[in-house]
């Protein structure tokens, strides 16, 4: 079996092969775009072969930046596109192609990838561990009051901002300008490249698909949020909610909670921890489900990355880490003073012993490393080990992600 890089050439075969990996054939190309695959790259995909030439598997990145706590931004390439045709599964394909991609990255420099798993036992195999979640909400319109704030010197956003309803078609620089600004300062957020926003390569907003979008302005009449949605069989149903100001949520909820002739109303991707539910005049308002994990994370330097996060207490671990797909094992002593880390190996006694794909599930601090110990997956060997993980790891804002690729 041969695995090598693509071109644009490639571009229809590469298609093809992905989708018939999946039992599917490729969508039907409309006016304004829209074909997700349209954003790859082809110099970042990889194809799997045969001896005879056939193409078996498919596997691409997207370069994207993931902020860490702390705002900082780093290359994160998205790993997608991965599929083998139902006639070569289960004979090592997948896994070839895995290695090779993990190898290429390291050779480029990266220190970590991403990728959203269709399937939660796949990619634990190859390192990866979830590392954001969220969830939906739905809120039957009779229970849609909102409860007045208890805490003192609360403005409502009422008196300090609008809402104005635009179509899609109209807003969508103002669309690519404030989600860049959400995901500068959202741990756990992806970028947008924008020829993703040019290209309608996506999910809603950034599909053709017909929206309407809720733009909320601040006092000066600068956009600082906007809710996308649409109306179907009485339910208006809210694609994503960007913002990183809580008053502003507040205020797009509360216009399509206030939407008329629907009968509920669905908020897709709120984080797990999200206050809104807590905002109902009646807390059992808001049904929540669909929780499940979404970005998943793979560190591939651990030193480099561990370093590059802002911490939020000082103190030392010793991690004791294991890397079974790549054949690794190492020890590293993790010290952190003043928000920032230093991480060297070391031949001390572990604090702390984890798996690789563990280390990437508590990176972002959206997995209590506690958590995992209760679980059984990571192993603690002194008292308090696991309490100062979760101090040392947690983040100030709970990572999230709503980027679909």
């Amino acid at each position: 079996m041969e695995i090598r890089p693509t071109t644009d050439k490639d571009l229809d075969v590469f298609v093809d092969t992905v989708h018939a990996a999946f039992g599917r054939f490729p969508e039907t190309p409309v006016e304004g775009g829209g074909l997700w695959w349209s954003a790859l790259e082809m110099d970042r995909c990889l194809l799997a072969l045969t001896a005879d030439g056939r193409p078996v598997g498919t596997a691409a990145t997207h370069a994207f930046e993931l902020t860490l706590p702390g705002e900082t931004l780093v290359p994160a390439p998205g790993v997608t596109a991965v599929g083998v045709l139902p006639s070569h599964r289960r004979q090592g394909v997948l896994s070839a192609m895995m290695r090779h991609q993990l190898a290429g990255l390291r050779a480029d420099g990266e220190f970590l990838s991403v990728l959203l798993a269709s399937e939660a036992p796949i990619y634990g195999r190859f390192g990866y561990g979830p590392a954001t979640y969220t969830a939906r909400l739905t809120v039957p319109r009779h229970k849609a009051a909102l409860a007045v704030p208890r805490a003192r010197g609360v403005v409502h956003t009422s008196a300090t901002g609008s809402v104005e309803v635009l179509r899609r078609a109209e807003c969508g620089e103002i669309l690519e300008e404030v989600y860049d600004r959400y995901r500068r300062a959202q741990p756990g957020a992806l970028s947008r490249p924008h020829r993703w926003w040019a290209l309608r390569a996506g999910q809603p907003p950034i599909s053709p698909a017909p929206r309407h979008v809720a733009v909320h302005r601040d006092a000066y009449g600068v956009p600082d949020g906007y809710a996308s949605y649409s109306v179907e069989s009485g339910t208006l149903t809210v694609d994503e909610t960007i913002t990183t100001d809580d008053a502003v949520f507040t205020a797009l909820a509360r216009f399509a909670l206030g939407h008329d002739l629907v009968s509920q109303v669905v908020f897709q991707h709120v984080p797990p921890d999200h206050p809104l539910r807590w905002q109902f005049a009646d807390l059992r308002a808001g049904e929540v489900s669909g929780t499940m994990d979404w970005l998943w994370v793979r560190l591939l330097d651990i030193p480099r990355a561990l370093t590059a996060r802002a911490w939020s207490t000082d103190g030392e671990l010793v991690l004791d880490i294991d890397d079974p797909f790549l054949g690794e094992h190492d020890r590293y002593l993790l010290t952190v003073r003043d928000g920032k880390a230093d991480c060297v190996p070391t031949d001390r006694k572990p604090d702390l012993s984890l798996d690789i794909g563990d280390l990437g599930s508590v990176y972002l601090g959206g997995t209590a490393p506690s958590t995992l110990v209760r679980a059984g997956h990571i192993r603690a060997h002194r008292p308090g080990a696991a309490t100062l993980a979760d101090a040392l790891f947690r983040a100030e804002r709970s990572p999230h992600c709503l980027h679909w690729f």
